[in-house]
């Protein structure tokens, strides 16, 4: 192999190949001599220690070429070298973008496409942007994610109305999806072929994670919530006072059926239907539940019956009613009823709500995580389980896994625990007294006097 002027060589497998820099190049060469020719390849890599392990593998694939008698001539590699132009990260997530929101059409919300499309522009695209997307490595995730828990205060460039970079840290939930979007942008330059592997994604140096429960709320908090709710109602003023009536019966259904708010607020009138269940001879309700999980079914208790009758028969307030600014209206028309085209829920009344827990102290609980609406549905799931029912019918109704379940619910359930199993006992031998020992004596005294006889 000739000497190379004014470069940086360093020797890899004890000479058998050797890594070098060239002084345009900010990228180290892979060089070495074998079967009497040479070859010369780019490692694409800028740390010399990454060089070095990717020219080890490099030579070991060239040997075992050789062995085999497929070695491409040298002419080739360098051809191929400089014909394929590496793609950017900037490139590839452009290229991702558009299969995305073509591809994803009508099975993901365009709110969540837009939040891909968010967490590009402001933070990926700034770090990444403009590397090779082979240099999109597992110490350079690890680098973004340092630098993204370190607070910055100066202007954001990408921001669209030049704000400044929040000087709060992003939350694990928000740094978990940019990673989700960057291992997305990843997996589409692997199927372009752009892209030989995909680097470990995985944050280091994570322990395992508690399994704390969801926050919920217990039967008395429970009961002290709906206590409160059906109180503001009654005496709520007039402007507010079907809001009030809607969040009393909104708790109520929600803590009797275990849906989740998004899927509340998509039920029509025409979606639930009032029966008489055979099994339990009770009234409940039928609902047919559009969300997350597509279409599903779901049967309340018979606590959710009387909530839904009140909704059927309250009308509708004015300002719900379609009537035109210059038609005034009629006082002696009856109000209107809901129709079963409607929604259950058709006002969002998430700060009343949330006024009401602040006011009875029940916003946090024990372990000082703040209930939502969401808070509702872990109720009926823990007190569904509390009163012993199946865990699989419970997951099928709620519309989850088991394994949901019993990672987030049934570990803090206590009346899942069988204390009779818990608490059991060997049964101890009976101790022998003085009595039956002098009787033990006796009978081998007897058996001996025999044997002498």
């Amino acid at each position: 192999m000739h000497d190379q002027e004014n470069q940086q060589n360093y020797a890899v497998l004890g000479g058998k190949a050797y890594v070098f820099k060239r002084d345009d190049s900010k990228y180290w060469q892979a060089a070495t001599y074998l079967n009497g020719k040479n070859f010369r390849y780019s490692t694409k890599e800028e740390q010399l220690h990454n060089a070095i392990q990717f020219a080890e593998d490099w030579y070991i694939s060239l040997r075992g070429k050789a062995e085999l008698g497929i070695l491409p001539l040298p002419q080739t590699l360098e051809l191929q070298e400089e014909a394929v132009k590496e793609k950017t990260f900037r490139e590839v997530a452009d290229q991702f973008m558009k299969e995305y929101s073509i591809i994803t059409e009508g099975q993901r919300s365009p709110r969540w496409v837009e939040g891909h499309t968010i967490r590009l522009r402001i933070h990926l695209l700034p770090f990444f942007g403009d590397l090779p997307i082979s240099a999109v490595s597992s110490g350079k995730v690890q680098q973004y994610r340092v630098s993204r828990m370190t607070p910055r205060q100066e202007k954001n460039p990408h921001s669209k109305d030049n704000r400044r970079f929040k000087p709060t840290l992003p939350a694990h939930k928000t740094l978990h999806n940019e990673i989700v979007t960057l291992r997305l942008v990843l997996k589409s330059a692997m199927r372009q072929g752009w892209l030989a592997g995909l680097p470990d994604l995985s944050p280091p140096f994570r322990k395992q994670g508690k399994v704390s429960h969801r926050p919920w709320f217990s039967p008395a908090e429970y009961k002290q919530l709906y206590t409160a709710t059906r109180a503001y109602a009654l005496k709520a003023p007039r402007h507010i006072k079907w809001s009030a009536e809607q969040v009393h019966d909104f708790v109520l259904i929600m803590a009797n059926t275990g849906l989740r708010p998004d899927e509340a607020m998509n039920l029509q009138h025409r979606d639930v239907e009032i029966v008489h269940d055979e099994d339990t001879n009770e009234t409940i309700l039928h609902i047919e539940v559009r969300g997350k999980r597509g279409v599903g079914y779901c049967k309340s208790t018979a606590n959710a019956v009387t909530p839904y009758k009140r909704l059927l028969n309250r009308p509708k307030p004015s300002f719900l009613n379609q009537e035109s600014e210059e038609t005034k209206p009629d006082k002696n028309k009856k109000p209107a009823l809901p129709q079963p085209e409607d929604p259950l829920f058709p006002s969002n009344h998430i700060k009343l709500f949330n006024n009401l827990l602040n006011r009875k102290k029940l916003k946090f609980d024990r372990d000082n995580q703040p209930r939502t609406a969401y808070s509702l549905r872990h109720t009926y799931i823990c007190m569904r389980l509390t009163e012993g029912a199946d865990i699989y019918q419970i997951s099928k109704n709620c519309r989850t896994s088991v394994e949901m379940i019993e990672k987030h619910y049934a570990a803090h359930i206590k009346t899942l625990l069988d204390a009779g199993l818990i608490n059991t006992r060997k049964a101890k031998k009976a101790k022998k007294t003085n009595k039956a020992k002098k009787l033990k004596k006796a009978n081998a005294e007897e058996t001996v006097e025999h044997e002498d006889l």
